[in-house]
């Protein structure tokens, strides 16, 4: 029989470590990715659910529909035996997280950036943003990649390690396909204001938690004094109340200045400064992959402190 500080580690730590390296060595998969057969999946529960009306109630029951089904159906395999139940952890937790291609995208911008290759920076940024890139300078595209990658690295890593953490595989799921459904249906427009409200509150509140944690990831891995400073003060000017903490912890431990005015679906955004110092330049591209990078470390060591110390 094990000793209980060993099965501690056998039943989060692990299974979490062996997630996150089969993430570092294979990326996401290049073809028939999960999440886009998710995708049609909710859109055809939208097309469903839609001839019910368009209501925040029927939304919350699309919502339902589109993930507890799948839910349910991995916590009940995770349960039926241990051994499958530590395949399944692992595996969902591999099809959660983006690290390896959170860098990746990074890099892609970084390189032509350094290299003087504004038009390939801004075509790279693009990819992975919702803003215009068309008239950005040099400054312009290494803010918007770092606010994307400290951003993401809460949305993409740190959220489902969090829900992993506490329910194991079906958590980190649950996480994952939440956050796919905020960015589908979470729109404040016309055709998803009350339909998408329950997408859009549910990603809040479970990423409410795991967001003031990447936050103190970030604060505790650089300068501590200015990004804490940054998150009590700049914070809550910021729209989204998950985002504003991590972006503003993060910026104020790289020493960079993000924010600031933004294009948006052709609207220009005035949004809050974040963070202290210069602008941010293309090598803190880098240095932001960097503290995301550490800071799965820090939450790998802590997961299996408290793992052990709950087990005591």
């Amino acid at each position: 029989m094990p000793t209980p500080h060993l099965a501690a580690l056998l039943s989060v730590t692990i299974p979490m470590g062996l997630g996150l390296l089969l993430d570092r060595l294979l990326g996401e998969p290049p073809h028939h990715h999960p999440l886009v057969a998710f995708g049609r999946y909710a859109s055809a529960i939208e097309r469903l659910f839609r001839r019910l009306g368009a209501n925040r109630g029927i939304g919350l029951l699309a919502w339902s529909a589109a993930i507890l089904p799948w839910v349910a159906l991995a916590g009940s395999l995770r349960e039926s035996n241990i051994w499958l139940g530590l395949l399944l952890d692992v595996g969902l937790l591999y099809f959660a997280i983006g690290s390896r291609s959170l860098a990746e995208h990074a890099r892609a911008v970084a390189t032509p950036l350094i290299a003087g290759d504004l038009p390939g920076a801004r075509q790279r940024l693009s990819w992975i943003v919702s803003r215009d890139t068309s008239q950005l300078d040099e400054s312009g595209v290494a803010k918007a990649t770092v606010e994307s990658v400290l951003e993401n690295g809460n949305d993409a890593i740190f959220g489902a390690l969090f829900w992993f953490a506490l329910l194991g595989g079906p958590g980190a799921l649950m996480f994952r396909l939440a956050n796919t459904l905020d960015a589908m249906w979470g729109y404040r427009n016309e055709r998803y204001l009350r339909f998408g409200w329950a997408a859009a509150r549910i990603d809040d509140v479970l990423n409410y938690i795991p967001a003031r944690l990447t936050a103190l990831s970030y604060a505790l891995l650089g300068n501590t004094a200015d990004a804490l400073r940054c998150w009590r003060t700049q914070a809550p000017a910021w729209d989204s109340p998950n985002a504003g903490p991590v972006m503003a912890a993060g910026a104020g431990t790289l020493g960079v200045s993000l924010g600031g005015p933004a294009i948006y679906h052709g609207q220009l955004e005035d949004r809050p400064r974040l963070g202290t110092g210069d602008a941010a330049r293309a090598t803190d591209i880098d240095k932001a992959v960097a503290l995301v990078h550490n800071s799965i470390w820090l939450w790998l060591l802590a997961v299996a402190g408290v793992s052990v110390f709950a087990h005591a």
